[in-house]
């Protein structure tokens, strides 16, 4: 089998290319121009450059393939509308490429993300048939992006997965949250328990390739993560057990917060570049309830995730040690 993995020098995305390979797919890796990359003679992943506004260049990248993974995207950007730009259109781009150029395909899977669906009210978990109501841009332009896959689903065989919270080796995001905790000091959103749901990304670019060759999933949706929720308090545990250092928790109350991402976002600005904590970025914060069920992805796919939250941060750790990314 023969997959096109777009976002492929990213967090996800590059973990995605290594599970391919090892269950001996073709890997065909689409690249922007200036993406620089350190390969060899000997590299097994074949590099097609494309740009999502030459339509021609992104037919040739999708021709002959069997399934088109499309893992890229934005996550962070100096305006609402590059959101859009980055998550929206590619994914028209591409959906409009397999039509013209792959009669054949066996399956277009979205990575879309749990920020689609929005918070859990109380402490329900969200699932698939929960109505979305996304809270930030940037959860409205990954829910735009599905909408448009669903719109094609007659005519293009697809699925969408929506992770929830991925760590694991490369991630640069919740690392911070390690590297704080490394250097003794945990910063924790408010006073009152906030739940959530995670994937360590071995488990989740397992559940990706299990939905995008199984029959089932063609044309539906699936949340892929832990089976069991934590709170913050627990995962501030669980770290400080695994770097077995001691650390303080702060607990910084959500006006102060709202007060930290209003100041960065306006420093961002005048740098002209995106904030790494802004307003939407603090209304994730302060929610109560960022849970969400794999219960479809389990009794569909057969999906469980092989990495407890324990031994997943383990692993973590291991890599950002190993890769001298914490001491």
């Amino acid at each position: 089998m023969k997959a096109l993995v777009t976002g492929s020098t990213g967090f996800v995305g590059s973990n995605l290319v290594d599970a391919l390979l090892r269950q001996k797919y073709q890997v065909r890796c689409l690249i922007r121009r200036e993406t620089k990359l350190k390969t060899g003679k000997d590299d097994p992943v074949e590099f097609i450059t494309g740009d999502y506004s030459n339509q021609e260049s992104i037919e040739a990248a999708v021709a002959g393939v069997d399934y088109i993974f499309h893992v890229g995207g934005v996550t962070k950007s100096k305006t609402k509308g590059g959101y859009y730009s980055g998550n929206v259109k590619p994914t028209i781009s591409l959906l409009n490429a397999a039509l013209a150029a792959n009669q054949n395909l066996r399956r277009f899977v979205l990575i879309s993300s749990q920020t689609a669906t929005g918070p859990g009210k109380d402490a329900i978990p969200v699932d698939e048939s929960t109505p979305c109501h996304p809270i930030t841009t940037y959860g409205k332009s990954k829910l735009a992006a599905e909408r448009e896959c669903l719109a094609a689903k007659e005519r293009i065989p697809l699925t969408i997965i929506r992770p929830p919270a991925v760590y694991g080796p490369r991630d640069k995001d919740i690392f911070e949250f390690f590297n704080s905790a490394n250097k003794h000091l945990l910063a924790m959103s408010g006073f009152g328990k906030k739940m959530l749901s995670m994937v360590h990304v071995y488990d989740l670019v397992d559940g990706i390739i299990l939905a995008a060759e199984s029959p089932k999933a063609l044309g539906q949706i699936y949340f892929i993560a832990n089976e069991r929720a934590y709170d913050w308090d627990a995962l501030a545990a669980i770290t400080k057990r695994a770097l077995k250092k001691w650390a303080i928790k702060v607990r910084i109350p959500h006006s102060m917060i709202y007060t930290i991402a209003t100041v960065s976002e306006a420093l961002a600005r005048i740098q002209g570049k995106a904030a790494l904590i802004n307003i939407e970025k603090a209304r994730d914060m302060v929610q109560k309830n960022w849970i969400c069920s794999a219960e479809k992805a389990v009794k569909d796919l057969g999906y469980q995730s092989k990495l407890s939250i324990e031994a997943g941060i383990e692993n973590t750790i291991t890599w950002y040690r190993e890769n001298g990314w914490i001491k």
